[in-house]
């Protein structure tokens, strides 16, 4: 995603779930730090005004616009051995594109076509998605969270590598696999100004902005 371009996601069905990474595309090696943005952010949910944060401090997209008001960072991707145990088993040779697809082996595909692979999959964020906790600590996740026409806009504040995979959520109750079709677009967008909302959001968010910038000095 070139740089001050807008990715936006949007749900055609509901019950929608988007795992994704991002990486500075120059330097895959710099990638979404999950931890580090949550306490930079002191928040463990996402929304509009968000930066994501790289592991060296940089914005690598900001949540620009965002109807739903809350994002999971602390999921994870499910695998392919919890698919199975959830919604049982059904592979591409008996069921081609209908296959039940996860997330960590699609990231493996699409991270390999950029030299990367295993032990470049880190935490990731899954869009669309809600995972509360309750006063124990015990997550639980929320049902139906994302309604049909559910959208989230993030613009890239660097050149990104950013790797979606509509898969269900790890949290995702046992049953029929889901399959909820979800439109990406990009367009084109200025660069953020010294009023923009996602830098003036926190103090971080726009530190985070300021180094990302002095990157392309």
């Amino acid at each position: 995603v070139r740089r001050h371009k807008r990715l936006r996601m949007t749900t055609l069905a509901a019950g929608a779930n988007v795992s994704a990474l991002f990486y500075n595309a120059a330097m895959p090696l710099d990638r979404l730090n999950v931890p580090d943005t949550l306490k930079a952010l002191h928040t463990a949910k996402l929304h509009a005004g968000h930066v994501l944060m790289s592991d060296m401090g940089r914005a690598l997209v900001s949540i620009t616009e965002d109807s739903l008001g809350w994002h999971d960072p602390l999921g994870g991707c499910i695998d392919a051995k919890l698919v199975r145990e959830k919604f049982g088993e059904l592979n591409y040779q008996s069921a081609r594109n209908e296959f039940h697809r996860n997330a960590r082996d699609n990231f493996l595909v699409e991270l390999g076509k950029h030299g990367l692979g295993e032990k470049d999959i880190v935490a990731c964020v899954n869009f669309f998605s809600k995972v509360v906790a309750d006063e124990e600590g015990r997550m639980k996740f929320v049902e139906g969270w994302a309604p049909e026409g559910a959208t989230v806009e993030l613009r890239a504040e660097m050149e990104v590598l950013a790797v979606l995979a509509n898969c269900p959520h790890p949290m995702h109750p046992a049953g029929a696999y889901p399959r909820v079709p979800v439109r990406v677009t990009l367009t084109d967008g200025p660069a953020p100004g010294p009023e923009d909302f996602c830098r003036t959001f926190r103090p971080e968010c726009g530190r985070a902005m300021e180094i990302t910038e002095r990157f392309y000095l």
